[in-house]
């Protein structure tokens, strides 16, 4: 697909009359999609599809990038996917029926106290990897974890006797968040029949392994969450970071100050959490019951 980036470049210089630093900024933005790509599911443009898109874009707000850089690159993908399909490189345009994101800064999108609860009975703690799938979805939506952070916790990172949960946010900073006595439940659940189970090699310390006995990976803690969400029924669509908004929103509908919430997230800055005091200003009718499962 590397190929492909060069000749779309090219095209733009040539037909379009871009100028240099557009071409950079284009082909920088395609580079950062391959690199995603590649380590989740192919490198060959045929194989891709509108669902690898949205994953895509759910990874750049999962790191938190601005409004205006996610617009930029997902406009980037979309003119080199219209592109490719114009030259017959592809057949059908995965980004034909996605809409670009919005550049204007709203209220994070999350979903309602029951519709979390909907989402969190959908595992079947009766085998491995369901007894996995409902402790990483009670322990993201506890802890409001990014996923990178979620996936890259160890068995020692977590104590549910303590229901403390240490993770490594950017700049490897160390943050220690408390847990809801839920997630601890099924975590230990997990940890004393699941990951048995998955596990192969005795020296893996990754918490949530997937099928073949490796760490999970945030592509494929993506299509758990999406697969589970298919089955409630629930329109929305739901990513690992609709769930780190719903953490926040509800946590602040429950009385908790934006500057605790700040520092369980692990913003840098408050500027980045007060965008969750709009949505909280929005009534929900499940917010009385915001808190019974967040302490």
């Amino acid at each position: 697909m590397k190929e492909s980036i060069g000749q779309f470049v090219e095209y733009l210089r040539r037909d379009k009359s871009f100028s240099d630093n557009t071409l950079s900024a284009y082909r920088n933005d395609l580079n950062q999609f391959v690199e995603f790509v590649e380590a989740s599911i192919s490198s060959s443009a045929a194989c891709l599809d509108r669902d690898t898109i949205v994953n895509f874009m759910s990874h750049l707000r999962e790191r938190e990038y601005a409004a205006s850089t996610i617009a930029r690159r997902i406009a980037a993908v979309k003119s080199f996917f219209h592109y490719l399909q114009s030259q017959g490189a592809i057949a059908e345009d995965p980004t034909r029926s996605l809409p670009a994101p919005r550049v204007a800064r709203g209220c994070p999108r999350s979903i309602s106290v029951e519709e979390i609860d909907k989402l969190l009975q959908q595992p079947k703690a009766n085998t491995p990897m369901g007894m996995r799938d409902k402790a990483m979805l009670e322990l993201i939506y506890a802890t409001g974890v990014r996923v990178t952070e979620l996936v890259s916790l160890d068995v020692q990172d977590v104590d549910p006797q303590t229901a403390l949960v240490t993770c490594s946010g950017r700049g490897d900073k160390k943050r220690v968040i408390p847990a809801s006595r839920a997630s601890m439940s099924s975590l230990e659940t997990y940890l004393g029949r699941g990951r048995p189970a998955l596990l192969r090699d005795q020296n893996e310390q990754a918490l949530f392994l997937n099928h073949h006995g490796l760490r999970m990976t945030r592509q494929g803690f993506w299509l758990i969450i999406k697969g589970h969400a298919e089955k409630t029924g629930i329109e929305t669509t739901i990513t690992p970071h609709v769930l780190r908004h719903s953490f926040a929103t509800h946590r602040l509908r429950a009385g908790q100050d934006l500057k605790s919430v700040q520092e369980l997230l692990g913003h840098a800055s408050i500027s980045t959490t007060q965008v969750y005091a709009e949505a909280v200003r929005s009534p929900e009718p499940s917010a009385a019951g915001a808190g019974a499962r967040s302490l």
